[in-house]
């Protein structure tokens, strides 16, 4: 096995944990205590369906499920720069912690991290060009 193949490996590993814990809190968060601070839960939820795809679009050796994964790691890149910032600039609409809240330093900045890291393997790939243009 090739060193691109266990990053590639390494990558659904690590986007199939953030699915599996971002939705698991997020799901018990709606449940318990929606009321406290409905955004950042739906934050958690929107997140961790955005995991979910890019561990099953990066699976698939299909150039369009690269491109999927493509662009849900752009998504993930923008909301964790999106309301890490809206979670420093005003947090008092945050009342409590999202994934991607504070750049998602509660889970050790991987999803912060973990998109650049995806893009730049699928790059390797082929599948994002140097130009950015696809």
């Amino acid at each position: 096995m090739t060193s691109r193949a266990t990053a590639g490996r390494v990558l659904v590993a690590a986007y199939t944990v953030l699915a599996i814990g971002a939705g698991a809190r997020s799901a018990v968060q709606l449940a318990t205590d929606f009321s406290e601070a409905p955004l950042a839960y739906l934050l958690s939820a929107a997140a961790a369906v955005v995991y979910l795809v890019a561990a099953i679009a990066l699976r698939r050796p299909e150039r369009v499920a690269r491109r999927v994964a493509a662009v849900s790691m752009t998504v993930e890149l923008v909301g964790v720069l999106a309301v890490g910032t809206l979670t420093l600039v005003l947090p008092g609409d945050f009342p409590d912690q999202t994934v991607w809240s504070g750049y998602g330093a509660g889970y050790g900045f991987v999803p912060l991290v973990l998109p650049v890291l995806g893009l730049w393997w699928l790059r390797g790939q082929g599948v994002v060009p140097e130009d950015g243009r696809g």
